[in-house]
């Protein structure tokens, strides 16, 4: 049997990443009513956990486990878990598809932060997808328009420590295998929410109807990155970006059919610009990495 072309196998594990990232959405939103953030977290790190764990020694990989990342490791996941924790709060104030928008203004602060984090140079093209996305901001969030209200202050918060994770991430890669950071990223995790959720001595515990949604939010959460890294493996970014913005008008859909949210015309185009600058940027490097070889 004749193989499936890169472009296609890679499409069909970026809808395994958007359905899976929407499954999350819907799954948090509902799990809000009986749940805080924290708590959901908590679930979804020891879903994580279990998941990891499970994987690695089943693949002999435990291995991979080292101490001498730890403290990169740990600013990392506080980053990942304050952003998570964010865009959990923010997906039950707002509508669906603004959380969405803002979430891709996360590329644009990793190429405003690389300089910092990475000491990467702020070429012409990343300025100007930089400016593209701060415009396209503006546009979703229309300040002066409409109130701003404490749902679209914690997407794009949580955008920009989603952000912070990726800078320290792309460090850790030079020296850690994935094992290693994602066995890091649940059990810290799960940790963090263990004690923010119980601070207060009261946890929230699972119940026959609730389960099955904290179990779907940590699966997901793990299937969405899995699909995405696989399908950024298999074909170029300025081919998978495309496809990952579909989760825009896909989340949208599912906004108005299960939770009855309007259509806002202004988020598509604010994010339309969002994503014009992020492509823009990989296109740019892509074509300056073919002529270099």
């Amino acid at each position: 049997m004749r193989e499936l072309a890169p472009e296609l196998r890679a499409a069909i594990w970026m809808i395994g990443s958007i359905v899976s990232f929407s499954f999350m959405a819907v799954a948090g939103r509902w799990l809000a009513e009986g749940y805080d953030t924290f708590e959901i977290m908590l679930y979804r790190s020891i879903t994580g956990v279990i998941v990891v764990l499970g994987v690695a020694s089943a693949l002999g990989t435990l291995g991979q486990i080292t101490r001498r990342s730890a403290p990169i490791q740990i600013v990392r996941n506080l980053f990942h878990f304050a952003g998570q924790n964010l865009w959990f709060f923010a997906i039950t104030v707002i509508p669906l598809a603004q959380v969405f928008a803002l979430e891709f203004t996360s590329p644009i602060w990793v190429l405003v932060l690389s300089p910092i984090f990475l000491g990467e140079r702020l070429t012409q093209p990343r300025i100007i997808a930089a400016v593209l996305g701060f415009i396209g901001i503006l546009i979703v969030t229309r300040p002066g328009a409409t109130p701003i209200n404490i749902g679209v202050i914690t997407a794009a918060l949580a955008a920009i420590c989603f952000a912070l994770t990726g800078l320290l991430t792309k460090r850790l890669t030079r020296t850690e295998s994935l094992t290693c950071i994602l066995a890091y990223l649940t059990v810290t995790q799960a940790v963090f929410g263990l004690i923010c959720a119980g601070y207060d001595g009261d946890i929230a515990l699972p119940t026959a109807q609730s389960a099955p949604l904290l179990a779907l939010v940590g699966l997901a959460g793990l299937i969405a990155h899995l699909c995405l890294t696989k399908a950024l493996s298999i074909a170029p970014a300025t081919v998978v970006m495309p496809i990952d913005f579909t989760r825009l008008p896909l989340i949208a859909v599912v906004g108005v059919m299960v939770f009855g949210e309007a259509l806002d015309l202004w988020v598509f185009v604010g994010a339309a610009l969002i994503f014009a600058g992020n492509y823009y940027n990989i296109w740019s490097e892509t074509r300056k990495a073919q002529v270099s070889d």
